[in-house]
């Protein structure tokens, strides 16, 4: 098997029949009745006095804003609600000085994450294939790898919404902090397409193979 590389014109015809998007998501709070949403409801009130206790708990404090802290997760739950691709990712720093400099690192420390689980998932699907295909070349399924997570760490920078930041003092000057994002996966797999993308022009894969890869590439996959 010969292995190429793409023109951009075909990268591109390849990835668009490859993603094309499935219909719009079924509202699916609207489905149910009446009693359903009445215990949606209660449990979704648990969890916030649980969220809130656990807080209060541990010294958490709202970061970089002027509203409360309840107000701020009820908030982030309106949000989380308000679409079922809407999910939340968490970016965290365990040592950090001014609040600014924390929340830097929480957004990188997010980014980082996301672009390790992408590439992971489709790393593992790779290595698959490569048992199948021997003449696969490993240095450019490397260069593949190294080139997506790269390009998705960029690409999801655009996807990710800060909802609300917290923060708690360590002592010796230095702060525990999080900011919770709202990452919507249909985006968020538009910017893994993106991704996929510019990292197919970068290396000679084969036509096959980079079917196969686009046809899983989309998928979602577990963001813990």
């Amino acid at each position: 098997m010969k292995y190429v590389k793409y023109l951009k014109t075909t990268v591109l015809t390849v990835m668009a029949a490859a993603f094309l998007l499935s219909a719009a998501p079924q509202e699916a709070a609207a489905q149910l009745s009446k009693k359903q949403q009445k215990q949606l409801q209660k449990e979704r009130d648990k969890e916030y006095k649980k969220k809130m206790a656990e807080y209060n708990k541990e010294n958490w404090k709202l970061a970089g804003s002027s509203r409360t802290l309840e107000v701020a997760l009820l908030s982030h739950y309106a949000k989380l609600g308000e679409d079922e691709n809407n999910k939340e990712f968490v970016g965290e720093v365990s040592q950090c000085q001014s609040i600014n400099v924390c929340k830097q690192f929480a957004l990188t420390n997010a980014l980082n994450r996301y672009a390790t689980l992408a590439s992971g998932h489709v790393k593992g699907r790779i290595e698959t294939m490569m048992r199948a295909d021997a003449v696969m070349p490993q240095v450019e399924m490397d260069k593949f790898i190294a080139a997506y997570e790269n390009l998705v760490k960029a690409e999801v920078g655009g996807v990710l919404t800060e909802s609300y930041s917290i923060v708690r003092a360590k002592g010796n000057n230095l702060n525990e902090y999080k900011t919770f994002f709202i990452l919507n996966e249909e985006k968020a797999g538009l910017a893994r397409k993106r991704a996929l993308e510019r990292s197919l022009l970068e290396t000679q894969i084969a036509i096959r193979e980079a079917e196969e890869i686009s046809k899983f590439v989309n998928e979602g996959f577990n963001l813990e």
